[in-house]
């Protein structure tokens, strides 16, 4: 295998000395401490009536908080050949998780969606971790089956063949946002592991055939649709959640009206700190607020690219394909919830990295951020012995 063109890597080349790694754990940690403070800000209404504690969704928050900076402390440790072995295993996992959630008794209905599995007091989502395991599946082919992907269709057909059956499990629960966001990062990845536009062309055709073919056969998919593209005009039944999120964005104007100020989080806005808490995030922060929000995730997204590169470089090609994936759909979850809360996207019922409550989803962010910093650390072993050879 070829790695890129690439200026040789060394420690003078890393944006005048901070490196990928500085600004992965910067931006990924102001943003946790953003969304620390906007749940907190965002659920205290509905905490105070539901459970008579204003606080409790910010102290679950915690505590997710706390078994995810353990967990993603545990996956720094592990190697990344270790995921490259085990890789199948975690795909197969994945696909039992998908089945067993849409089995009554098993699964739990939340909302008319079939996405959780209950353990104990607690909910597990299982496309979360099918996220991850797709990403690693895929890593571990294109290393073994790059000359493939590159020469041949059944190299991109077979990797797609399988996230397919993941997606079609996803739109069983329904949970059309976790799919999208899959194929997005495979596709991403396809596309950096050197495929031919022939593959993307045809499967862009029959992409948008089945996704109008599944927007119209489902009522509320179609619902949704529909009052995307003129929400007021149903303002208090298909379009109520999205025209209160841009109540809110209108109401933070440039500043927002301060912290804790937001009318929207009141008992307007449902979903204000999931799926929603951008908006009143932009109600108490206001554009700079959101302008700073942007820059944060791509500066994220942005290091998780250059250490997938530079893991390339050093032709560790499972760490750079793992990282590029990971990095694409980080970038893609947020764009997508971002685009929802503005408008730009129908409703997705996305939550935003590392900001939104969400047990499953926030233990699993943090997971990726470890296996980023495992890579990282890799490369930087990597670069004694590199600089030795050249001596």
């Amino acid at each position: 295998m070829k790695a890129l063109s690439l200026p040789a890597y060394s420690a003078p080349d890393l944006l005048q000395g901070v490196t990928p790694r500085t600004l992965l754990l910067v931006s990924a940690g102001t943003l946790f401490g953003i969304g620390l403070v906007m749940v907190a800000s965002a659920s205290m209404g509905v905490a105070e009536a539901q459970f008579g504690s204003p606080f409790y969704f910010f102290s679950r928050h915690l505590i997710y908080m706390v078994v995810g900076l353990i967990a993603g402390a545990v996956v720094m440790n592990v190697p990344v050949a270790t995921w490259h072995r085990l890789s199948w295993l975690l795909l197969a996992a994945a696909f039992v998780l998908l089945i067993a959630v849409l089995i009554p008794g098993i699964g739990r209905r939340i909302n008319g969606s079939m996405r959780w599995i209950g353990v104990g007091g607690l909910t597990v989502q299982p496309s979360e971790f099918a996220k991850f395991a797709v990403v690693a599946f895929v890593s571990s082919y294109l290393v073994r089956r790059q000359d493939e992907v590159r020469t041949h269709w059944l190299g991109f057909v077979k990797p797609v063949a399988v996230v397919v059956l993941v997606v079609l499990l996803l739109l069983a629960e329904p949970d059309f946002g976790a799919s999208m966001v899959t194929m997005a990062a495979v596709l991403g990845m396809l596309f950096l592991a050197g495929t031919p536009l022939g593959p993307y062309i045809v499967l862009l055709s029959l992409v948008l055939v089945l996704g109008g073919l599944l927007v119209w056969l489902e009522p509320y998919r179609l619902q949704r649709v529909l009052s995307f593209t003129d929400p007021w005009a149903n303002a208090y039944d298909s379009g109520y959640q999205l025209t209160q999120s841009l109540i809110a964005f209108g109401r933070g104007e440039w500043l927002g009206v301060g912290l804790g100020q937001s009318v929207q989080k009141l008992f307007y806005l449902p979903e204000a700190h999931t799926d929603f808490v951008l908006a009143v995030y932009a109600e108490e922060f206001g554009f700079v607020g959101v302008l700073l929000l942007i820059t944060l995730f791509c500066v994220l997204v942005g290091s998780a690219m250059r250490i997938g590169q530079r893991a390339e470089l050093r032709e560790a090609f499972f760490g750079a394909y793992l990282a590029y994936g990971l990095a694409i759909m980080l970038g893609v979850q947020a764009l997508v919830n971002i685009g929802v809360n503005m408008g730009m996207f129908p409703t997705k019922g996305l939550t935003l990295p590392l900001v939104s409550y969400g047990g499953t989803s926030l233990l699993v962010v943090f997971g990726m951020l470890g296996v980023l910093l495992r890579i990282d650390t890799e490369n930087t072993q990597a670069l004694p012995a590199a600089k030795g050879g050249r001596a």
